[in-house]
């Protein structure tokens, strides 16, 4: 166990302290938090007058429909009695107003209404005050005809209540599936695991062509240096997912709070907290993170192992790409049919399992028994490969020359 630590050591050290890992790890997050939310903030500073804005209704019954749900959005607004467009002119052109607007029978009718200002208050406020208008004209119109209806609920896209008539639950409800999310956190599953299993293979392969192996054979054993390699390997990218959900933490805690402050319109903090993946989820993600790893981590050491240049590791490792790439093929028809039978079988195969049980749980509500089974599986799966991996990686570590065939690597399964 002390040759096994110091080689864990070794390997996490070495990554740890690479300028790569701390550009990657840190500079990212500061890249992309620099690219979306900095932009927007500066951009905020210099139109906080033109979220000053007028407001003319000449229609008499939508201006104070209009009002609270542009104050909603984060303007700021001015209602004006009709006629006042030369003073509401004048503001503008002093620069104490962005723009203002007017409201007539145009607007009641069709949703039409008419902004002035020196410049426009871009797509995004666009898209909010004509949603407000036609929010507005069809509440006011629906109250005409003394019907009570939610427009806004309306306008959300409504909702829908799933009761699963299922004679081993009694029924069941089961929420809207946040597919955004979702899919978003099973391609980052495939992207950790293919990225840090892959930084195993060339770690055997960069031991083996530069002749270090040799070295280290004679005082740790096969095993215990792939072993070494994968736990380190693997601790790395737990640390640098710790860095990137630490830094995703900070950004929902302090930064939405200033966004929604400064940009209401761009920045919805109950839709945001709504989006967010709960506890089980991220305890799903790591748990799948684990054993995606380790399995593909194995098959990769064994590649590294049996390759003696990177063309051929580039060649080799092949096979193992596909069963990584299968699963994000099935990713979206799974998400759609989250229970149907072929959807449940293929999340239990081991090599699937860490993308697509996770998509399962995420657009849908599944057993525990099949969260269980297929966590089993996988687990069982890595100790499988993990067996035939060191086995391949006892004998390829050592041998030079050409890459071995089939046959040759089924003789070292069974001889070694």
């Amino acid at each position: 166990m002390r040759i096994l630590r110091a080689v864990i050591r070794r390997e996490y050290l070495q990554r740890v302290k690479s300028r790569w890992f701390l550009v990657s790890t840190f500079a990212a997050p500061i890249l992309f938090i620099g690219i979306t939310v900095v932009p927007i903030l500066l951009e905020s500073g210099r139109q906080e007058a033109r979220r000053n804005i007028g407001l003319v209704d000449e229609t008499g019954v939508l201006g104070w429909r209009v009002e609270p749900r542009l104050e909603e959005a984060g303007f700021t607004v001015e209602l004006a009695a009709p006629g006042s467009e030369d003073s509401l002119r004048a503001q503008t052109l002093d620069g104490k107003l962005g723009g203002y607007m007017v409201l007539d029978n145009e607007s009641l009718f069709r949703g039409h209404s008419t902004f002035y200002g020196e410049q426009g208050p871009g797509a995004i406020r666009i898209m909010t005050m004509r949603g407000a208008v036609v929010q507005s004209a069809l509440e006011a119109r629906l109250a005409e005809l003394g019907a009570e209806v939610d427009v806004e609920a309306l306008f959300g896209g409504g909702s829908l209540d799933l009761e699963l008539l299922a004679d081993s639950q009694g029924g069941a409800s089961e929420d809207e599936p946040e597919f955004i999310g979702v899919f978003a956190g099973a391609m980052l599953l495939y992207m950790v695991v293919l990225m840090y299993a892959a930084a195993v293979m060339r770690s055997a392969l960069e031991e083996k062509t530069g002749r270090i192996v040799e070295i280290l054979i004679s005082s740790v054993r096969p095993w215990e240096l792939m072993l070494g390699k994968i736990i380190g390997v693997g601790s790395v990218g737990l640390t640098q997912l710790g860095v990137w959900i630490l830094c995703g933490t900070l950004a929902l805690t302090l930064g939405v709070p200033a966004l929604a402050g400064a940009r209401p319109d761009l920045a919805d903090p109950a839709a945001i907290a709504q989006g967010l993946p709960s506890m089980e989820m991220v305890g799903l993600f790591i748990a799948l993170f684990l054993g995606g790893f380790f399995l593909y981590a194995s098959l990769y050491a064994a590649v590294g192992a049996m390759c003696s240049t990177e063309e051929e590791a580039q060649q080799a490792q092949f096979p193992v790409v596909f069963l990584l790439v299968a699963p994000i093929l099935l990713l979206m028809p799974i998400m759609q049919e989250p229970h149907a039978t072929w959807a449940t079988v293929m999340s239990m195969v081991p090599f699937f399992s860490p993308v697509l049980l996770y998509a399962r749980v995420g657009a849908g509500e599944i057993p525990l028994w099949q969260i269980g089974a297929s966590l089993t599986f996988l687990y069982l799966g890595v100790l499988g490969g993990a067996w035939v991996a060191g086995r391949i990686y006892r004998v390829g570590i050592l041998m030079q020359g050409k890459r071995p065939t089939l046959p040759e690597l089924w003789r070292w399964v069974r001889e070694a």
